[in-house]
């Protein structure tokens, strides 16, 4: 007993070479691997198909690993399913609010269906109204309610039982800016304030970066690199430069203008007009860069310059931009 408490102080998730297959032949996992510290926000970056959700499916108990382990607050989630769910929150990509029911009924079911009766759900349904900022729509029926504001009731939900683990899967997709950045405040008290442990999936870099304590970057079913966040920009050395051409150019021919600067630029990728690069000194590498493809006749449109961002880092360890895999464009 005494080395499951150890173990749920020192991670409040555990995830030891997890794979899964769909069909036969998707290989939705190839052995991930990561740990979550207790009270710390943790992120899964990458973009839809990466395994994210796969990932969090077989730590709810939703699904089965073909292979490795995972523990959640100190219970296995293969051997002890039941003690997980007790332990967990989860709020899923689709909204699990009933929109014929008010916000408070949608509270008081959540917490029936956990064990509490009726007089407890309603007041643990009332102080989350109120700290989500929805007392004032408490009795109204939820689609009514902005999206926004439902899917912060989604959060309240996932919080009605007092877990210790609360997972987020994609949980600001589809909202506004002003409605993102209220959840993530929300998100960020909840860790900071309640410390509890946060597990959440985004494919929003900014999310990653605002919020998660330590970030995992997941390609194609396997974690490619973790850290923080300046942990890992700050593994790339230079300038990241991104440049963008006149017109489609193949890349063999935007490498070859720039083959005399071989040994100052870093992770060169060509994609469309796109030209990505790092670069040890932006101020002396980028003229020559220009140049270079001025007298190769390759016209420039607009150039910009910065230190690595999580973009930048994805790029570098997966050979494309999370917004290229969004559209499909990765290899």
């Amino acid at each position: 007993m005494g080395e499951t408490t150890i173990a749920t102080r020192a991670h409040a998730v555990e995830a030891r070479g997890l794979t899964k297959t769909y069909g036969g032949k998707t290989k939705a996992l190839q052995g991930v691997s990561f740990d979550v510290e207790a009270g710390r926000v943790f992120a899964l970056l990458g973009p839809n198909g990466a395994g994210k959700s796969t990932t969090v499916k077989i730590l709810t108990t939703l699904a089965r690993p073909d292979s490795g382990t995972a523990t959640v607050a100190g219970h296995d989630v293969l051997r002890e399913p039941n003690h997980v769910r007790r332990a967990i929150g989860c709020v899923g990509q689709k909204s699990a609010v009933d929109l014929e029911a008010t916000g408070l009924e949608n509270l008081v079911l959540q917490g029936q269906l956990f064990g509490m009766s009726g007089a407890e759900a309603r007041r643990r349904g009332a102080e989350l109204l109120e700290r989500f900022n929805l007392a004032h729509v408490a009795k109204r029926v939820t689609h009514t309610y902005s999206g926004g504001m439902q899917r912060k009731l989604d959060v309240a939900m996932g919080l009605m039982h007092r877990p210790s683990v609360l997972f987020l899967d994609e949980p600001t997709t589809g909202l506004d800016p002003e409605a993102r950045a209220d959840l993530w405040r929300e998100v960020a008290h909840l860790a900071g304030d309640d410390g509890l442990t946060v597990l959440l999936t985004t494919h929003y870099l900014e999310e990653a970066d605002r919020l998660a304590d330590r970030i995992a970057i997941v390609d194609h079913g396997r974690v490619v690199a973790e850290g923080t966040s300046d942990e890992l920009k700050g593994g790339l050395r230079g300038d990241a430069v991104q440049i963008e051409l006149d017109i489609e150019v193949p890349e063999a021919r935007v490498r070859a203008s720039l083959a005399r600067l071989d040994g100052q630029l870093h992770d060169v990728k060509v994609n469309g007009r796109a030209l990505h690069a790092r670069v040890d000194n932006g101020a002396k590498a980028l003229p020559a860069m220009l140049a270079a493809l001025d007298g190769a006749g390759i016209g420039v449109v607009s150039v910009k310059m910065a230190r690595p961002t999580l973009d930048d880092v994805y790029l570098h360890h997966t050979g494309h931009t999370l917004t290229e895999a969004e559209q499909g464009n990765a290899r």
